[in-house]
């Protein structure tokens, strides 16, 4: 919320840039998991964040209305509607594939889970570039490799040549440094 404070009126533009970090790569692949190209999903973000700039500027957000990435999931999910409507059918094959994208979309009950969860996926991707400097470089690795692409530990202990103590040990330092880095960056909003 402090984040949405410090960019109302538009004069703080370390908030905007900050805004822009985090939520662009949010509303791009969600516009892309919608089903949208590249050069439409990135016209659709930029459309979002010129909905946020101008909403913002007539009136502060409300959280008591909406939570705001609910009102973002909405606006995002009606300009992918939007974008879709505008594509030109495929002659060729009587459109079928645009209106079953456009079905879909309109039929998807998880617009809001979906914005949700790419917003915690660029917190972590945002939170592990700022914390992966800190460790050395097989503390990192055996984190990478266990939890985010989930190969068995005994198999990178191999790997690495260390023993299985050693990979949890490194694997709960680095979820504990990234889960308070993303607990600042939350509280930083």
């Amino acid at each position: 919320m402090s984040l949405l404070v410090r960019m109302q009126g538009g004069a703080d533009h370390a908030a905007w840039t900050e805004f822009v970090g985090i939520y662009s790569p949010v509303i791009y692949r969600a516009a892309r998991y919608k089903g949208l190209q590249d050069a439409d999903a990135q016209d659709v973000t930029q459309q979002v964040l010129l909905a946020v700039a101008r909403s913002l500027e007539r009136r502060p957000h409300d959280p008591h209305r909406a939570k705001f990435r609910t009102w973002l999931g909405r606006v995002t999910r009606n300009a992918a509607l939007n974008a879709l409507q505008r594509v030109k059918p495929d002659r060729a094959t009587g459109d079928s594939d645009v209106h079953a994208s456009l079905k879909s979309v309109a039929d998807s009950p998880s617009d809001e889970l979906l914005l949700e969860r790419e917003y915690q996926k660029q917190l972590f991707r945002a939170a592990a570039e700022i914390v992966q400097p800190e460790f050395a470089a097989d503390t990192w690795r055996a984190f990478w490799l266990t939890t985010v692409e989930g190969q068995e530990l005994g198999d990178v202990a191999e790997l690495l040549n260390k023993n299985l103590g050693s990979i949890y040990a490194a694997r709960s330092r680095v979820m504990r440094r990234l889960r308070e880095q993303v607990q600042a960056m939350q509280a930083a909003e």
